[in-house]
C-alpha cells in the first residue's frame, strides 16, 4: 500500500538505486568494478527473501563516487553504500531490508565529504568534456558505434571456434587451443578479449564461462544457440558488402546466395526457429485459434508457428509451404511435437506457385521483407485466392514508422535486405494496408506484439 507523507508518495518501503554507468576505458566507474554482478545478485537475493513487494531495485547513472564503486543508495533513509561486492549483497539484504539495520562497514557516514567528492568528480568531468570539445575530439558513444563491429567479430569467432564448449568447467588458453585446433598465443588473445566483453571469467590464467555463456553457447545447454548464431556469421560476409550494395542498389552477393547449401540453411532455419518459438505464443494469442480448421504457413521454415496453432486448435490441420531443403528440417520439429498426422509439408515457390484453397488462416511470417513491393502484392493476391470466405491472412514482420527511420531495428533490417536480397526491404503499415486492400482483403488492422515484429491482419468477406 502506498504511503503519503510530506507531500511525497512512498510506494515501496525501500528503493535501491545501483549505479550502472559505463564510462570510457580507463575512466573509473561502477560498471568497470562489476556493478552488473552486484545488481544481478541483489535482484536474486531480494526475490529469494520474498521482498519483491518491499524492495524496488533500479539501475541508474553515475552517483558521483566513481573511484569507490560499486555504489548504491537506499531510500527513503538515504543510505549511501560504496565498494559493494557481489559477496556483500546477501549480508546487505538480510541486515538492511529484513532487519532494518544498515551494513555500517559499507556505509558512507560523512555527508559533507560525500557531497564534496561528488562535486569534485562532476567538475572534473565537465572540464574533460570542455577540453575534448575544444580539441574536436569525437564523442565516446560515436566512437563506440564505429568500433562496435570489433565486439561482434570477437564473439562470432569465439562461437565459430566453439571455445565456450572447449572451456567446459574451466581451461587454460593452451588447453582450449588444443581442443579447437588453433594457435595457443592467438587463442589466449581471443579469450582475453571475450573476458573484457563479459562472457568469460579469468583467474590465474584459467578461464571459465559466465552464466550467460553457459546458457547459450555451450554444446548441450538447454538453450544452446550456437547453430542459430551460425546465421550471424554468414551475415558478416553479406554486411561487409554494404558499400557496394548502396552503390549498385541491390545485393552484390547474389552468386553467394544462389549457392546456399545445408551449411547456410541449417543455421538460418535454426535462427528462425529460435525466434519463432519465442514469438509463437504471442501470435497465436493475438490471432486466436478458436474455430480454425485449415491453415497455410507460407514459407513456414521450421514449422514453429504451425505447431503452435495446431497445439492451440485441436481440430486444425496445417500445410507448410517451403523449399524442399527447409521442409526436411520442419519435418523433424513436426515429428518431435507429435503432430505428423495434422501438419503436412508441401514443396513449392512462394514467389509464383498457386497456394491452394479454402484456408481459414494463411500466415505470412518473416516473408514480406524479402520481396519487392510488386512481389508482395502478387503474393497477397494469391493468398486471397486461397483464403476461405471469412478467413484471414496474417502478416508478421518488422513495420517501419511513416518516415522510415524508426524503429531502429526495422531501419537496419532494411539494409540487411539490401545486402542479402535482390529487392527486399522493410515496409510501413500504410504499405501493408495498401497491398492487403488491393488484394481484396477488408477490415485491415495492425496488432502490436512484444518485440520487434508486429502483425497486419486482413479478412476475406
Amino acid at each position: 500500500m502506498a504511503r503519503y507523507h510530506s507531500g511525497q508518495m512512498e510506494i515501496f518501503p525501500y528503493h535501491v538505486f545501483v549505479c550502472e554507468q559505463r564510462k570510457p576505458d580507463g575512466v573509473p566507474c561502477c560498471a568497470a568494478r562489476d556493478s552488473a554482478a552486484v545488481l544481478e545478485v541483489l535482484r536474486r537475493e531480494v526475490a529469494q527473501h520474498g521482498l519483491s513487494e518491499t524492495v524496488q531495485v533500479t539501475a541508474c547513472g553515475s552517483l558521483g563516487l566513481c573511484e569507490r564503486g560499486p555504489n548504491l543508495v537506499v531510500y527513503p533513509e538515504g543510505v549511501w553504500y560504496s565498494g559493494v561486492t557481489p559477496a556483500d549483497v546477501p549480508e546487505l539484504v538480510e541486515s538492511h531490508f529484513v532487519h532494518g539495520v544498515p551494513v555500517r562497514r559499507l556505509v558512507n557516514t560523512d555527508a559533507a565529504a560525500v557531497k564534496q567528492e561528488i562535486q569534485t568528480n562532476r567538475n572534473r568531468h565537465l572540464q574533460s568534456v570542455r577540453a575534448r570539445e575544444a580539441a574536436g575530439a569525437m564523442p565516446d558513444d560515436l566512437q563506440q558505434s564505429l568500433r562496435a563491429f570489433q565486439d561482434s567479430r570477437v564473439l562470432l569467432t569465439a562461437i565459430e571456434l566453439d571455445v565456450f564448449t572447449a572451456i567446459g568447467k574451466s581451461a587454460t588458453a593452451a588447453e582450449v587451443a588444443a581442443r579447437v585446433g588453433a594457435n595457443s598465443r592467438s587463442t589466449g588473445m581471443l579469450l582475453d578479449a571475450v573476458v573484457a566483453l563479459g562472457l568469460l571469467v579469468k583467474r590465474d590464467s584459467v578461464y571459465s564461462c559466465t552464466p550467460a555463456a553457459e546458457r547459450f553457447f555451450v554444446a548441450g545447454a538447454p538453450f544452446d544457440s550456437r547453430a542459430a548464431m551460425g546465421h550471424m556469421i554468414h551475415l558478416w560476409t553479406t554486411w561487409s558488402s554494404l558499400t557496394e550494395a548502396v552503390r549498385t542498389g541491390t545485393t552484390v552477393c547474389r552468386g553467394v546466395n544462389e549457392r546456399r547449401d545445408d551449411t547456410w540453411t541449417e543455421p538460418f532455419i535454426a535462427a528462425m526457429h529460435r525466434i519463432a518459438s519465442e514469438r509463437a505464443p504471442h501470435v497465436t494469442a493475438a490471432v486466436g485459434a478458436a474455430g480454425l480448421r485449415r491453415m497455410l504457413d507460407v514459407g513456414g521454415g521450421s514449422g514453429a508457428y504451425s505447431i503452435a496453432f495446431a497445439q492451440a486448435a485441436p481440430e486444425l490441420e496445417g500445410d507448410i509451404l517451403d523449399l524442399g531443403a527447409v521442409l526436411s528440417i520442419a519435418q523433424r520439429h513436426i515429428d518431435a511435437a507429435g503432430l505428423t498426422a495434422r501438419i503436412h509439408t508441401r514443396a513449392g515457390d512462394l514467389r509464383r506457385d498457386t497456394l491452394g484453397q479454402d484456408y481459414d488462416l494463411i500466415l505470412v511470417s518473416a516473408i514480406c521483407h524479402m520481396l519487392s513491393e510488386e512481389e508482395n502484392l502478387d503474393l497477397l493476391q494469391r493468398c486471397f485466392a486461397a483464403t476461405a470466405a471469412g478467413g484471414r491472412v496474417v502478416i508478421s514482420d518488422f513495420i517501419l514508422e511513416p518516415d522510415r527511420t524508426a524503429p531502429k531495428f526495422a531501419a537496419l533490417f532494411a539494409l540487411n535486405m539490401l545486402v542479402g536480397t535482390p529487392a527486399g526491404n522493410s515496409y510501413t503499415e500504410a504499405e501493408y494496408t495498401q497491398w492487403l486492400n488491393a488484394a481484396g482483403y477488408g477490415d485491415v488492422r495492425r496488432v502490436r506484439l512484444p518485440g520487434t515484429a508486429h502483425l497486419m491482419i486482413g479478412t476475406k468477406a
